[in-house]
């Protein structure tokens, strides 16, 4: 692998790593609440609009069909490899050409449902909550995050 290829993946790798678990490199000063409400606080942030979360919404009402077509799309991929593998057992001979349409198939699927699963799965999906008496949508967040609010931890209820 070219070293340029390496380098782009370790940093496509850091920066949804950044972003799924809200890392920065410069922390802010952290919220503080008082002795007494500090095992009972929670602290939440705006979830933000972005192009994801309708995507991420959209996708999840569809999520039982995609996973059937994965499924369905697995299953023909073992057929697909199966029947390359018997063409060569009928030749007696290996060929590598019998392989290469199975194989483009395979990494065809693989990234399919790996863009599929992080476009349903998005990082605020896991994180996204209600608070009773508060509009809009909020998620959790650390008490060094700009925009931390801490609420009372039986006001928040998963979404």
């Amino acid at each position: 692998m070219k070293p340029t290829m390496l380098f782009a993946i370790i940093l496509m790798v850091a920066i949804v790593l950044m972003v799924s678990f809200n890392l920065t490199l410069s922390p802010t000063q952290p919220l503080t609440v008082s002795a007494a409400m500090a095992p009972n606080a929670l602290y939440v942030c705006p979830a933000s609009d972005s192009f994801w979360m309708p995507v991420s919404e959209g996708l999840a009402q569809l999520r039982r069909p995609v996973i059937i077509g994965f499924i369905f799309v697995s299953i023909l991929l073992v057929f697909i490899w199966g029947w390359a593998l018997y063409q060569n057992l009928l030749k007696d001979k290996f060929s590598r050409d019998t392989y290469k349409k199975p194989w483009a198939f395979t990494k065809l699927t693989f990234w399919a449902m790996i863009i599929v699963s992080m476009a349903i799965s998005t990082p605020n999906r896991y994180r996204t909550v209600k608070i009773d008496g508060a509009p809009g949508d909020w998620v959790l967040c650390e008490n060094n995050t700009p925009g931390a609010q801490a609420v009372r931890a039986s006001a928040v209820h998963a979404k």
